[in-house]
């Protein structure tokens, strides 16, 4: 049941909102599609199509205008996720790392001065972003940080290690979760951005992954790293409330990545089918039905939850909604796209072999399905 101030929540597009979706739906057919069988078996990280974005506008939908962005809103991350993740969910979770989860909390907390440094370098793509909250031992449990930071003159010093981190490899500005003392829990981590070229700032290995092979990911070593004071984003002691209220858009959009995925997998099973006359079949028919009724509901939790979010309103359940439908749905419309396509669905080159591997990280990172259970079930129990 919808909230009261739900009601009246738009939907639809706007005539322009349907030209930008246009625009970026002829650009990943055109030049993300066909590099992205070969990007994922490289497991080459996605630099062209982050420049070309860049050139676009398009690491800056939602930055001010007077930072080099097109002040935009998460809707439009929405439109231009789906599009992406279609066709490559590698460049879509690269992009949104950078374009999301590193630029929304330095618009929303960062200082003018922080805003100026970073937003639009981050806009050109001079520097990939990422972001980095997870830790080896602490994943779902983000109050658990053991990263520790010390104030000393002129800033903060921190060590410790970083896991799981999108983009690791190739980024050059990392936005740093750390605490002052792992006793304090939530109430004493702050958050910090952090140069790639400080010294004490190394990357660990490339992770080599079951699926989104061709968006790198690596551990994060942090070993006595001097942070100048005005790169302490908000205020200390409010890094849990940064990270918390950043995840909310970030759901959204691996929301927006399954729900990509899961078109990907209709629309190329629906060409299988028609191409070898599969089409007769009531199985095959039930099939396509299920996953076209589950990409319009995935899309409609997550139209409403990015149109809350622009609007200000609070959207913490509508995004758990989202991304939990949206993830289930993906892996649900990937293993019927593969059992359609037989054989040819289950060997290298094929592009529900490849949606297959990349929509099951969708149910673990952002919140895990059952990390997600629990923030929808204190809602309905409030």
């Amino acid at each position: 049941m919808l909230k009261t101030e739900e009601m009246g929540v738009r939907l639809d597009l706007s005539e322009a909102e349907q030209a930008f979706q246009a625009a970026v739906r002829e650009y990943a057919d055109e030049f993300v599609a066909p590099r992205a069988a070969e990007l994922d078996s490289l497991k080459r990280f996605p630099i062209d199509a982050m420049r070309e974005m860049a050139a676009k506008g398009w690491l800056a939908i939602i930055t001010p205008e007077q930072y080099s962005g097109l002040g935009l809103g998460h809707f439009d991350l929405v439109l231009l996720g789906e599009e992406l993740n279609r066709v490559c969910p590698s460049t879509g979770v690269s992009w949104s790392v950078h374009s999301s989860l590193v630029t929304s909390p330095l618009i929303t907390f960062g200082s003018e001065a922080l805003k100026e440094k970073y937003l639009p370098v981050l806009a050109r793509c001079e520097r990939v972003g990422a972001y980095c909250l997870s830790e080896p031992d602490y994943g779902s449990d983000a109050g658990g940080l053991q990263c520790r930071y010390q104030e000393v003159e002129g800033g903060y010093r921190l060590k410790g290690t970083k896991a799981w981190i999108t983009n690791g490899p190739d980024a050059q500005l990392f936005l740093v979760f750390a605490t002052k003392d792992p006793a304090m829990r939530t109430k004493g981590i702050s958050a910090f951005f952090i140069d790639g070229e400080t010294e004490g700032l190394s990357i660990g290995k490339k992770e080599t992954k079951l699926g989104i092979r061709a968006s790198s990911t690596s551990q994060i070593f942090l070993d006595d790293v001097f942070v100048p004071t005005e790169n302490l984003l908000g205020e200390e002691g409010r890094g849990f409330h940064i990270a918390m209220h950043t995840l909310d858009g970030g759901r959204v959009g691996i929301g927006t990545q399954a729900l990509g995925i899961a078109r990907g997998c209709l629309e190329a099973t629906r060409a299988h089918v028609l191409e070898n006359g599969l089409d007769k079949h009531q199985s095959v028919q039930f099939g396509l039905a299920d996953m076209a009724v589950q990409c319009d509901a995935a899309r409609l939790l997550i139209y409403r939850a990015a149109r809350l979010k622009d609007l200000g309103r609070p959207h913490s359940r509508e995004a758990s909604m989202a991304k939990l439908f949206a993830s289930e749905a993906a892996n649900a419309a990937a293993r019927r796209a593969v059992e359609i396509f037989g054989n040819e669905g289950i060997f290298e080159g094929s592009i529900v072999e490849r949606l297959f591997r990349d929509a099951k990280i969708t149910e673990i990172y952002e919140g895990t399905s059952e990390i997600q259970r629990l923030v929808i079930s204190r809602f309905v129990l409030k």
